[in-house]
């Protein structure tokens, strides 16, 4: 496949993928892109940081991990670095499959101890050429067989869109994997932190209009 088909197809591909990503993070929200949770009461302490950390969504990760762009996940854990670092490494796997895939269109015919019948000679992409294989000579008359021959294909080429792939694999598995489990992590910390400093306690109450007693239940930070 030439090359210029072979990037058209890719970006082709990654842009339908981003686009169902979309719509995966709408559904996941329910109609809702902010889907807040409900106002309520915080401990004085609680910073910013950690209030984003308690209320990051699983399914929000999940939906991200439609989106074929490696980093997606980390980035919505609030780990921009690591996001940076595994995008940079993406798109050094895609160059690397850019480059293969060009090398590999640019691989030249095989030597032949025949001569050649050549089609289209200096057109790459349509370019066919043939060996004139003798299979019957008949005093000064000789009989042809025409034997297609390929372009070889360029072993680095081919090395590189291996190691590209590879590449684009591990960036796509450690940030769905270990970016989930950031995220839940994350949300234990936070909970388990303010969650160790919250007091209950009983408190009578006595109504006269009604004239009922009872116990409230009271939280303290």
């Amino acid at each position: 496949m030439p090359k210029k088909q072979v990037c058209g197809l890719f970006f082709i591909l990654l842009f339908l993928s981003i686009l169902s990503g979309g719509v995966l993070l709408a559904q996941s929200g329910g109609g809702d892109f902010l889907n807040e949770a409900p106002l309520s009461p915080l401990p004085a302490e609680m910073t910013f940081e950690e209030y984003q950390d308690m209320n990051r969504r699983l399914t929000v990760g999940l939906a991200l991990a439609a989106v074929p762009l490696p980093g997606m996940i980390h980035f919505y854990a609030g780990e921009k670095k690591t996001g940076w670092l595994l995008l940079g490494s993406a798109a050094v796997g895609v160059g690397s499959i850019i480059a293969g895939a060009s090398m590999a269109d640019e691989g030249d015919f095989p030597d032949s101890d025949f001569d050649l019948l050549v089609l289209n000679p200096g057109d790459e992409d349509r370019e066919r050429r043939f060996e004139e294989v003798p299979v019957k000579i008949e005093g000064a008359d000789t009989t042809f067989r025409l034997k297609e021959i390929y372009r070889e294909p360029d072993g680095t080429g081919a090395a590189l869109i291996a190691a590209g792939a590879a590449i684009l694999l591990f960036d796509i598995a450690y940030d769905f994997i270990h970016g989930i489990r950031t995220i839940e992590q994350k949300r234990d910390k936070v909970r388990f932190k303010y969650g160790k400093k919250m007091q209950f306690g009983m408190r009578p109450e006595f109504d006269y209009r009604k004239q009922s007693v009872g116990l409230r239940l009271a939280v303290r930070f």
